[in-house]
């Protein structure tokens, strides 16, 4: 099995589902809770199900964890791979019928507790247009890159999410960063994770920051206001969300960690609750990443001052 032609097969396939049902009304329904807490919408569970289809047909051997199923392990003896996969990351961006939303699979050795370093293969496939990004560790990302040059704040292009955190307190720690770039540069909020940040791949951002769990891990206090938002679940970006674009980016020498400015890579693969979720910092180059989390730093002491 060449799990690169598995990983880029399976991406081809939940788009092929996940298309025709672009801004569609109908997908909008609820049809339960995901594993890490998140609404499950019926266009999920059509990607869901027809992920589940492909695998058990193509390669049962190969366990897997998505975003609404969780881990669900292969039949049989025990596998040497696991696929992490958020069938359509940017739900609802799909929903509307926008062009923000991708297919993102990961695949890493299946050791007792393989982590964000493990991941061999990263494919990023975007829904409405089929554009993909591949990239295979130490072999480079396809296409290749075109990184922003840009090393200022001012002239920042930049994206952020709201989806699950507390505007107030989210404001209250990027607030200054987006003050400063709105007028010289760009904010935006597209809504997936894995199109925000191939966006520095590509040029057209320079930056993707997501401070969530960093705080909820310095200010305890805050996670109340968390699970408000999130109907008793934290939904700050789990490794599913994180993984194929991760090695994507890393594969193209931009620079991604978390919102302490420290490596992903001992961080678990497998699991979506706040012990392994993970804020992020992507960048097009290490001036501008450092910048931002000195931002973010002085931002944290705001909401910690905020809710003392």
């Amino acid at each position: 099995m060449k799990i690169r032609e598995l990983v880029t097969d399976l991406a081809a396939t939940l788009r092929e589902e996940v298309l025709p049902h672009l801004g569609a009304h109908a997908g909008r329904a609820h049809s339960g809770a995901a594993e890490g807490g998140d609404v499950t919408f019926q266009i999920d569970e059509h990607a869901e199900t027809r992920m589940e289809s492909f695998l058990a047909e193509r390669a049962p051997e190969v366990s897997f964890y998505s975003e609404d199923r969780g881990l669900v392990a292969a039949a049989g003896e025990r596998a040497e791979w696991v696929l992490v996969v958020d069938p359509i990351d940017g739900t609802r961006p799909a929903l509307a019928g926008l062009e923000s939303c991708c297919v993102s699979v990961a695949a890493a050795p299946l050791d007792s507790e393989p982590t964000m370093s493990d991941v061999q293969v990263g494919c990023v496939l975007e829904v409405k247009s089929g554009r993909s990004f591949v990239a295979e560790r130490g072999q480079g990302l396809e296409p290749a890159a075109s990184l922003s040059e840009n090393r200022s704040l001012e002239r920042m292009f930049w994206t952020y999410g709201f989806r699950g955190r507390p505007a107030r307190a989210l404001i209250e720690v990027l607030g200054d960063l987006i003050d400063v770039s709105s007028v010289g540069g760009g904010t935006f909020d597209l809504g997936s994770a894995t199109y925000d940040m191939t966006r520095i791949a590509t040029g057209q951002l320079d930056a993707y920051v997501e401070p969530g769990s960093r705080m909820i891990d310095e200010v305890p206090a805050i996670r109340a206001e968390f699970e408000r938002i999130g109907g008793g679940s934290v939904l700050n970006n789990s490794p599913y969300d994180l993984a194929a674009a991760t090695i994507c980016l890393e594969e193209c020498d931009a620079i991604v960690t978390d919102a302490y400015g420290e490596p992903l890579a001992a961080r678990p693969l497998l699991g979506s609750d706040h012990s392994f979720q993970m804020s992020c910092v992507a960048a097009a180059n290490q001036e501008l990443h450092a910048a931002i989390c000195a931002e973010i730093d002085t931002g944290i002491e705001r909401l910690r001052a905020a809710t003392s």
